[in-house]
C-alpha cells in the first residue's frame, strides 16, 4: 500500500492550495513535505504583498471577496477587463508569455479568488498599497483592487489554518532529494531526508510547488550571470532549485526564461536576505515620483515608463546592474505624500538644498549627480496634470533616459533620499506544464504522476511580470495539479483494487 495518495513537495501558496484541492477531490491521504523548519515555513508567500491581479467587468464583481467594504471602494475601483489583462501580460513580457498557459490565468483568475474566499476561507481586504488619494477621494490601481488580508503573512496564515481544519498533514524540516520512478515510468514516490535520516516516501501522485532558484548562488551566476551571484534574496533562503532538479532527472523539460527573474527595488540597508520580520515592507517601488541615481551620478531607466506594478519586477534588476548594486531614490515634498507606507520602514536622508544632499550620499562622482538634476529639472514640469494613479503625460524631451510620465520638477525642499537595490524575489525558468498541470517530459509527453505549480513553472513570466498575477497563477495551478493528482490517486487505487481482485481469485484469502 502507498504510505499516501498524493505529495506534496513545498508550503507556500501553490503548494498549499494544491494540498487542499487535492484534499478537497478526495485524496484524504495527502501529506505536504516542508523543507523549512515551522518557524520560517511557508516560502516565499510570508514576503508577499499579498496584491491580486483578476480580471473582473465590474467593480461589484468582487464584493464576494471584500463584503462590507462600503461604496467609497467600489466607486475607487475601475473595471479590468479579460482583454486588459491579456494587453499587460503580453506587453510586460514582450509578447512571450505561453498562450495556453495565460488563458488559464486570465480566464480563471476571479474564479480562483472567489474559491480561495469559499473553500479555504482566505481573507481579503481593499489593496491599500495600491491606493492614491485623488481630488480628495481613493483611487484603487488599476488591476490591483485587493489583496489578501495582513499581505503575504496573512495568505500563508490562510493555507495553514485551511490545511489544519483538513487534518492535511504537514511535515516540517523533510527535505525532497529525489523522485522515485517505478518501472511503468510513473513517479511513485519521494527520497526525503529529515531528522531521522533518509527515507522514502511512497504515493500514487507527486506535485511539485517548491519554488525556484533564486536563492541558489551557483544557479544563479550561471543561468543569470555574474552579477546576480551577490544579490540580495526578498524572500526565502530554501528556495535552492530542488524541485526544478529533481523534475528534470527524471526527464521534465527545462521551460521558460532561466535567465530572467522577478527583482523588485528594495532598501540596501537590509542583509542579504530581507528579514523575515519586514515582510514586504523592504519594498521601495515610489520611484515613479522621483529620480533613480547610480553610484555615477547618473540616470539608468524611465522611472516614468508606467505604472510601478508594471516595471518594479525588471527595475530591480537595473539596479543590480548599477556599480554596487546601489542606486538613490530622490524626491521632493511635493511628492512625499504618495511614498508607498512601505518607505517608512527607513529613515531617510534629507537636506534643503540638493547640493546638500547629495554631498551625504554614496555617490562616486556628486558632480554629475548636481548635473544630472539640474538638466532633468529643465525640462521637468510644474505640478499641473500631475496624477499619480494614471500615466499622465507629463514627459521629460531631450534626457537620455527620458522620463515618460510623473516628469516633475524637484524643486520643493526638503529633499528626501532612499538607497535601494535590487531583492530577488524569485526565478522565472522552471519545468514545462499543461494547462492540466502536468509535468511535460523532453518527449513532450506528460511525466505519469509529476504535477507542478507556483514558481516551478516555466513559462507565463519573461523579462517582467505585472504585479498581482504570480500569486494568483500559483493558487490557479496549484488548484489544478491537486485536482489532477486526486484523480490520479483515484485511478490508480482502483487499478490497484483490480489487481488485488484478480490475486484474491487465485488464492484463498483477500489481500489488502
Amino acid at each position: 500500500m502507498n504510505d499516501y495518495d498524493v505529495i506534496v513537495i513545498g508550503a507556500g501558496n501553490a503548494a498549499l492550495a494544491a494540498a487542499v484541492s487535492a484534499w478537497e477531490s478526495g485524496a484524504k491521504r495527502t501529506v505536504v513535505l516542508e523543507k523549512a523548519p515551522r518557524a520560517m515555513r511557508g516560502g516565499n508567500t510570508h514576503w508577499a504583498g499579498g496584491s491580486l491581479r483578476i480580471a473582473f467587468d465590474k467593480a461589484t464583481d468582487l464584493e464576494p471577496m471584500v463584503p462590507g467594504v462600503g461604496d467609497e471602494f467600489f466607486e475607487g475601483v475601475t473595471p479590468y477587463t479579460r482583454e486588459k489583462f491579456r494587453d499587460d501580460l503580453m506587453r510586460v513580457t514582450n509578447g512571450r508569455t505561453d498562450p495556453e498557459l495565460s488563458k488559464v490565468l486570465i480566464d480563471t483568475s476571479l474564479d480562483v479568488v472567489k474559491w480561495m474566499r469559499q473553500t479555504a476561507e482566505i481573507e481579503f481586504e481593499p489593496a491599500f498599497n495600491s491606493k492614491v488619494v485623488v481630488n480628495g477621494k481613493p483611487v484603487w490601481g488599476y488591476g490591483i483592487a485587493i489583496r489578501t488580508k495582513h499581505e503575504g503573512e496573512g495568505l500563508s496564515r490562510g493555507w495553514f489554518q485551511a490545511v489544519d481544519k483538513r487534518g492535511i498533514e504537514v511535515r516540517y524540516g523533510t527535505a525532497a532529494l529525489e523522485l522515485i520512478v517505478g518501472d511503468d515510468g510513473r513517479v511513485s514516490g519521494v527520497k526525503v531526508r529529515g531528522d531521522d535520516g533518509v527515507e522514502t516516501l511512497t504515493a500514487r501522485a507527486v506535485i511539485l510547488g517548491c519554488g525556484g532558484f533564486e536563492a541558489n548562488v551557483q544557479m544563479r551566476t550561471q543561468h543569470m550571470g555574474a552579477e546576480m551571484g551577490g544579490a540580495k534574496v526578498r524572500g526565502t533562503p530554501h528556495n535552492q532549485g530542488d524541485g526544478i532538479r529533481m523534475a528534470l532527472d527524471v526527464g521534465a523539460m527545462p521551460w521558460g526564461q532561466y535567465s530572467g527573474c522577478h527583482a523588485t527595488p528594495i532598501s540596501a540597508d537590509w542583509g542579504e536576505f530581507a528579514p523575515r520580520e519586514m515582510t514586504d515592507r523592504s519594498n521601495r517601488l515610489s520611484y515613479t515620483y522621483g529620480v533613480m541615481l547610480n553610484r555615477r551620478g547618473q540616470r539608468f531607466v524611465d522611472e516614468g515608463e508606467n505604472l510601478k506594478g508594471y516595471t518594479y519586477a525588471k527595475y530591480g534588476r537595473a539596479v543590480l546592474g548599477q556599480p554596487g548594486a546601489l542606486a538613490w531614490q530622490i524626491f521632493d515634498s511635493k511628492v512625499i505624500e504618495y511614498l508607498e507606507p512601505r518607505y517608512s520602514t527607513s529613515k531617510p536622508i534629507m537636506a534643503d538644498t540638493i547640493e546638500e544632499l547629495i554631498a551625504k550620499l554614496d555617490i562616486d562622482d556628486r558632480k554629475q549627480a548636481i548635473e544630472t538634476i539640474r538638466a532633468y529639472n529643465e525640462v521637468a514640469h510644474g505640478p499641473e496634470g500631475f496624477d499619480p494613479q494614471r500615466l499622465d503625460g507629463l514627459a521629460t524631451t531631450g534626457l537620455t533616459p527620458e522620463k515618460t510620465n510623473w516628469a516633475m520638477k524637484l524643486d520643493a525642499p526638503p529633499y528626501y533620499a532612499y538607497s535601494a537595490t535590487g531583492g530577488i524575489t524569485f526565478t522565472f525558468g522552471g519545468v514545462k506544464i499543461s494547462t492540466e498541470s502536468e509535468v511535460i517530459g523532453t518527449d513532450w509527453r506528460p511525466v505519469p504522476g509529476l504535477y507542478a505549480c507556483g514558481e516551478m513553472v516555466g513559462g507565463l513570466f519573461y523579462d517582467n511580470y505585472p504585479a498581482g498575477s504570480g500569486l494568483v497563477a500559483g493558487a490557479i495551478f496549484g488548484r489544478i495539479a491537486g485536482r489532477n493528482a486526486a484523480e490520479d490517486a483515484r485511478r490508480i487505487g482502483y487499478a490497484d483494487a483490480g489487481r488485488k481482485l484478480a490475486v484474491a481469485a487465485n488464492s484463498e484469502e483477500w489481500v489488502p
